[in-house]
């Protein structure tokens, strides 16, 4: 009977030390290229809707905010405190968007604000809120930068 050889690289189990050092080689290069893909990836934070945040910012916001985001809204002129002025950059681009996506849910008492900024998170889903932070952002001048 004739003796069947079959190359190790058909054995399962059986890698050299070079093969598998290859293999891991190639697993780190492509892990690598994909977190550096997501890094260079150009950001807006969360790919949002602007569009829908504006909706959503003239519903819940606009009362108080005003509906240019001023901090002049007809029921804000009314309150002890002014509600933040959206447009100023120099102020909003201060906050990060965690910040924001925190006051507009919880409200403003529960991030050491205002109590008269209601918690949203009750009416708007997580989704809808960061669409509002995004055209927040959207209307700051200067520009919010990443």
């Amino acid at each position: 009977m004739a003796a069947v050889v079959v190359p190790e690289k058909y054995l399962l189990g059986k890698t050299s030390n070079l093969q598998r050092r290859r293999q891991m080689n190639t697993t780190n290069l492509l892990v690598t290229i994909f977190l550096l893909a997501d890094l260079m990836a150009p950001s807006t934070g969360w790919t949002q809707d602007q569009g829908e945040g504006k909706k959503l910012y003239v519903t819940y916001c606009a009362t108080c905010h005003g509906e240019g985001g001023k901090g002049d809204g007809a029921a804000g002129v009314s309150l002890p405190v002014r509600p933040a002025d959206h447009t100023n950059g120099a102020a909003m681009n201060q906050l990060n968007d965690k910040f924001l996506v925190d006051i507009i849910s919880k409200g403003g008492g529960a991030v050491g604000k205002s109590t008269f900024m209601p918690a949203w998170g009750g009416a708007l889903n997580e989704n809808q809120i960061r669409d509002i932070v995004a055209y927040i952002r959207s209307i700051a001048v200067p520009p919010y930068k990443r």
